[in-house]
């Protein structure tokens, strides 16, 4: 796809922040689920106290990364309040768009259509209709949970007693299971232990969908150029991304009312 005018189209795809924040939440999420399984398992290709070291050294950073740069990222996008739910609700949340991509992508699969474009870009509005491919919109709002829960059930296994500014945190979450663990027969340190094991094979299971998946097509590797180095994405590459010109709209329009 060319542009008319030749006019440029590359444009900006991911910002600095969005680019260090997808890096260390990469980084540190690996780590801890090699550490993780490592400390489960006995592996020995490290000793247990380099393990655990490098677990908890990692937490904090996937922690940050997630409940205070990404939702940065992903607000200080938009005007005013109106638009900043509009970009939320556009870029991160299913909605009937998606389903329609989705049931493209499924067609696609059985050979019957062209793969929809998941990444869109109005030059008009200046900014990115959606750049995310519609199963990771689901898988967004499954990791946010895990990484919630992994947070949790994690605390009482580094400390029973863990609070912060006298708050009994961990003797909180350990009442909380305390409620839960007797439906499976289980302590609630039991629970929460088997709890986080899960969650670890989730985001080992996530891992494989995300990048094994999704992404295991060479149309597709610009994006991790995109999202690990430059931020650039160039629309004039068609696989999986649209253009929508700036008076493409209004042309259109024309058209119609001179029939």
């Amino acid at each position: 796809m060319k542009s008319n005018n030749n006019r440029s189209m590359v444009v900006e795809r991911y910002t600095v922040t969005d680019r260090i924040a997808h890096t260390v939440h990469a980084v540190a999420m690996i780590v801890l689920i090699v550490t993780g399984l490592k400390i489960y398992t006995g592996w020995d290709f490290m000793s247990f106290h380099s393990a655990r070291a490098l677990h908890m050294i990692m937490v904090p950073f996937l922690l940050a990364v997630n409940w205070i740069l990404i939702p940065y990222n992903i607000f200080s996008e938009g005007h005013g309040v109106f638009g900043k739910i509009s970009h939320f609700t556009d870029h991160y949340i299913f909605g009937p768009k998606d389903a329609t991509r989705l049931g493209g992508i499924i067609k696609n699969f059985f050979r019957k259509g062209r793969y929809p474009a998941f990444s869109i870009y109005d030059e008009e509005k200046g900014h990115y209709e959606t750049k995310l491919h519609p199963v990771m919109k689901v898988l967004i709002v499954l990791e946010g949970t895990a990484i919630f829960l992994i947070a949790v059930s994690g605390i009482v296994l580094y400390k029973l007693d863990w609070s912060v500014l006298g708050l009994p945190i961990g003797s909180w979450i350990l009442s909380i299971g305390g409620l839960i663990a007797p439906l499976f027969d289980l302590t609630a340190i039991q629970f929460y232990r088997i709890l986080h094991l899960l969650m670890t094979y989730w985001f080992v299971f996530e891992l494989v969908v995300h990048v094994g998946i999704l992404e295991f097509d060479p149309h597709v590797w610009k994006y991790y150029k995109a999202i690990f180095l430059t931020g650039k994405e160039d629309l004039s590459d068609t696989h999986y991304s649209e253009f929508v010109e700036k008076y493409s709209r209004f042309d259109a329009n024309k058209k119609e009312h001179k029939h």
